[in-house]
């Protein structure tokens, strides 16, 4: 039996229509372990099928493998979805360790040829600035972004971990439809500035990592014990040492109240996110990843359930008391430019 699908909500004031819950397809080429490929497309046939229409990846997820990997996808479904990708973390194939962070237009123009050719289509619905270079002008980085609207090769514009001032900032360039940062009951920094500045400003909000990157659904406890060798959340402060032990005792109000509403932690953990666009006054797509077609019908179930004022203060101090940074290296993220 088909799953109800779920339902839309859109991207910014002129943006696409896209199912209320996204779903995340880096884990698919790299991160998180060992991928099964047929698994991975049943996991995009399931998604479509309930509903999700917002599908999200990255020039430098597998350094341009995740793209290609959904091209067949798009093409069998390009009228059906909406699709993101994003620029600026720059990786090599030839030198794994090498990052750096690009925002300079020539990049943003040469990111964007190769996005198109990877995903084999002639335009993205939905194009993110992935990291901001503080060195580069925004307004010269939005500038650029601008012109591959005008030229056709992008339609709509986003940008990712940024804060309020600079989404403000950008958008009086040109007009921003999603802004995506990390966004969890785990992770609530965006709600010094940004989130307030989005609703403001009228533009959607689309959380990564809603489900803490898979702590949230108690799936694990330690990431050095429990995950492969392979999986770069062993390298996330947040997961293992103390930090994984004192965080894991934050779980217990998540169970009580998935206790009470016969859901998993991470419906509950969903829940509270899908709950946000009331609580702000804006558009919430929250982006699950997953490469399990079961688990992406357990997450938009998610988005079904109503969580009341007094489940809402039960969670409401998790937030505050977790243990370690989001990344090993915060510099690069909103946080440090708050």
């Amino acid at each position: 039996m088909a799953a109800a699908r779920i339902e839309t909500v859109r991207l910014g004031a002129e943006g696409p229509v896209v199912g209320v819950q996204g779903l995340g397809c880096m884990g698919m080429s790299e991160f998180y372990g060992d991928t099964d490929e047929a698994a991975a497309r049943e996991t995009l046939e399931t998604a479509l099928d309930a509903g999700v229409t917002l599908f999200d990846t990255a020039d430098m997820y597998g350094i341009g493998a995740n793209e290609e990997f959904l091209a067949p996808f798009v093409a069998a479904h390009r009228d059906e979805i909406t699709l993101a990708t994003k620029f600026a973390n720059e990786r090599r194939a030839d030198d794994p360790t090498y990052r750096a962070i690009r925002n300079d237009p020539p990049y943003i123009r040469q990111a964007v040829d190769a996005s198109l050719r990877r995903l084999g289509i002639d335009v993205i619905d939905l194009y993110y600035m992935h990291r901001r270079n503080p060195e580069v002008p925004l307004a010269e980085s939005v500038g650029a972004m601008a012109e591959l609207v005008t030229a056709g090769k992008v339609r709509h514009l986003g940008l990712s971990e940024v804060t309020g001032p600079e989404l403000r900032e950008a958008h009086a360039v040109h007009p921003i439809a999603a802004v995506q940062s990390e966004w969890s009951l785990f992770s609530r920094d965006v709600e010094k500035s940004v989130v307030g500045a989005a609703a403001e400003l009228g533009v959607a909000f689309v959380p990564y990592s809603p489900l803490g990157r898979g702590f949230l659904t108690g799936s694990f406890q330690d990431a050095t014990a429990d995950l492969a060798a392979n999986d770069f959340r062993r390298h996330q402060p947040r997961f293992t040492g103390d930090n994984a032990r004192r965080n894991a005792e934050l779980l217990e109000p998540v169970r009580r109240v998935a206790k009470a509403h016969d859901a998993t932690l991470g419906q509950i953990a969903l829940a509270w996110v899908h709950s946000r666009a009331q609580a702000h006054g804006l558009a919430v797509v929250p982006i699950p990843g997953t490469r399990k077609a079961s688990r992406v019908l357990e997450n938009v179930a998610a988005a079904r359930i109503t969580l009341d004022e007094a489940e809402l203060a039960e969670l409401e101090p998790i937030a505050a008391q977790v243990a370690g940074d989001r990344y090993p290296d915060m510099s690069s993220t909103s946080d440090a430019r708050e």
